[in-house]
C-alpha cells in the first residue's frame, strides 16, 4: 500500500534561521531525558553550527535587501545568504542552474550586498 503525502506548505530558510529552531528543538530534547534524538536531527544540527555565518536577523535582512535587486528570485537570495559569495566566480555558481548569465555589473551589485553583511 502506498501513502501519498501532499505537500501543504513551503517556506524558505537560511542557515542561520535553521540554526536557531534547531537550536530550540536540540534544548526541547535536553530537557526530556527519555527522547533521544534521532540520527538525522544530530547531523542536521551540526550542519547548522558548522555553515551558519550571520545571526538569523542578519540573515533575514541580506535576503530581504537581495530580493530589492533586479536579478536575484527568492530562492537564490536564500542560497546567496548561505554561501555568502567573496568574488564573481562563487557568484556565478550559484548562477549556474539558471538560463540566464548575469552581467559584470549586475554580479558586482549582488557582491557589493553581500559585502555589507559579511
Amino acid at each position: 500500500m502506498t501513502i501519498f503525502k501532499e505537500k501543504i506548505d513551503e517556506e524558505y530558510l537560511t542557515t542561520a534561521e535553521a540554526k536557531e529552531l534547531l537550536s530550540d528543538v536540540e534544548q526541547e530534547r535536553a530537557l526530556d531525558e527519555d527522547r533521544e534524538m534521532r540520527y538525522e536531527l544530530a547531523r542536521a544540527i551540526e550542519h547548522v553550527n558548522r555553515f551558519a555565518t550571520l545571526d538569523a536577523e542578519e540573515s533575514r535582512e541580506l535576503v530581504e535587501a537581495l530580493l530589492e535587486l533586479d536579478k536575484v528570485d527568492e530562492p537564490t537570495a536564500y542560497k546567496i545568504a548561505d554561501v555568502l559569495p567573496q568574488d564573481r566566480d562563487e557568484l556565478r555558481a550559484v548562477y549556474a542552474q539558471e538560463r540566464y548569465t548575469l552581467s559584470g555589473d549586475e554580479l558586482d551589485d549582488i557582491l557589493d550586498v553581500v559585502a555589507k553583511y559579511v
